[in-house]
């Protein structure tokens, strides 16, 4: 699988890349090596790197600690051991024009089922819950359609993931097979959030 950095996503000045765990020291040198010399604080739920020039950072952790925090000397390196950490994660991922959902640890998939035609939101619910059921599940992964999401996880079949945490919503235009990897992968990565410096 391909774990390097996701497409930055950009907007007004800002621009949110995701990072794996395992590569985010080398994310912070090459941002500190653009924007000079960094700081960093606690902020916003999340470790804010403030630069020489202006420019921030505010990065994320994919999950809560959940009393299992990331360990190292600085704040970006119990940030990244808290990334690299192996959870249980539940995908579901829904359009109109088909589903997969798998079980997955960390990035690696464990189980899955796609199709090719979302038919109704309880045989998705069914099918999902066939595969979380065998697995150790601690967070819902959601993507795709969030209407169509919502109805499959308040299926009687999902009752008891329902109220799981959910992590940060995925956009997927197409919900299959191929699609899953990716998507485990965006689930476990650091998200960072770059505003540039004042103008």
């Amino acid at each position: 699988m391909d774990r390097r950095a996701s497409a930055p996503h950009q907007s007004h000045g800002s621009r949110t890349a995701l990072v794996p765990g395992a590569r985010l020291q080398g994310w912070v040198d090459r941002f500190a090596a653009s924007h000079g010399p960094v700081a960093e604080d606690l902020a916003d739920g999340g470790v804010l790197l403030r630069a020489a020039d202006g420019a921030t950072a505010l990065m994320k952790a994919p999950w809560p600690a959940d009393g299992r925090p990331g360990r190292g000397a600085t704040e970006v390196d119990r940030l990244a051991s808290l990334a690299t950490q192996e959870r249980g994660l539940g995908l579901l991922l829904v359009r109109k024009g088909g589903y997969a959902v798998a079980a997955a640890s960390g990035a690696t998939i464990l189980a899955s089922k796609s199709g090719n035609r979302f038919l109704d939101a309880k045989a998705t619910a069914e099918h999902a819950a066939r595969i979380f059921n065998d697995h150790h599940i601690e967070y819902i992964v959601p993507g795709g359609d969030r209407v169509l999401v919502e109805q499959v996880l308040a299926q009687p079949p999902l009752r008891a993931f329902a109220g799981r945490a959910r992590l940060a919503f995925l956009d997927v235009q197409a919900p299959k097979t191929a699609a899953l990897a990716r998507a485990a992968a965006e689930a476990c990565a650091v998200r960072i959030t770059v505003t540039d410096p004042p103008d």
